[in-house]
């Protein structure tokens, strides 16, 4: 009776030690799972769609409504995130134009101060060592502390006849 009872209650497999390894390692990676889903069902809140998809429901229509409400909150995100994309493209938009416009000024300020050092230059005297706007520029150092251009001093060079 007992070998009877051995035999149904483990099967003809009941003394196979590789097949309850393959049952232990079933057993473990069937708990991990669980442990798995269930951490992530505590970690999903009640507006995930993974909660609809998880819930099991006594009709057809209370699973239609849950996920008609799903739809409509996911609709709601949808365009909360469509106009916060539009408010920023404007926004950006606008500081696009803003710096086009910082970018043509500066332009029209470049342009008029070449053309007053053109117009200043032939008055300078040919002894001053500004008359060579060249050698000024090589000469000039940009200073990064100040922000500003060391520009050398004037200085009027006196040549003397022998």
């Amino acid at each position: 009776l007992r070998m009877l009872e051995r035999q149904v209650v483990g099967g003809e497999q009941a003394k196979n030690k590789d097949l309850k390894e393959k049952h232990k390692r079933r057993k473990k990676y069937a708990d991990e799972r669980r442990m798995q889903l269930v951490a992530a069902l505590q970690q999903s809140n009640e507006d995930s769609s993974d909660w609809v998809l998880l819930n099991v429901y006594d009709s057809i229509q209370e699973e239609v409504r849950a996920k008609s409400k799903l739809l409509e909150k996911t609709q709601e995100k949808l365009r909360a995130a469509e106009t916060e994309i539009k408010d920023l493209q404007s926004e950006f938009e606008l500081e696009k134009i803003d710096y086009l416009g910082t970018i043509r000024r500066l332009e029209r300020d470049l342009m008029l101060f070449q053309q007053l050092l053109d117009q200043v230059q032939s008055l300078v005297r040919r002894d001053c060592n500004y008359s060579n706007l060249e050698k000024i520029k090589r000469e000039s150092i940009w200073d990064e502390e100040t922000g500003c251009w060391k520009i050398p001093e004037p200085v009027i060079q006196k040549t003397r006849l022998p």
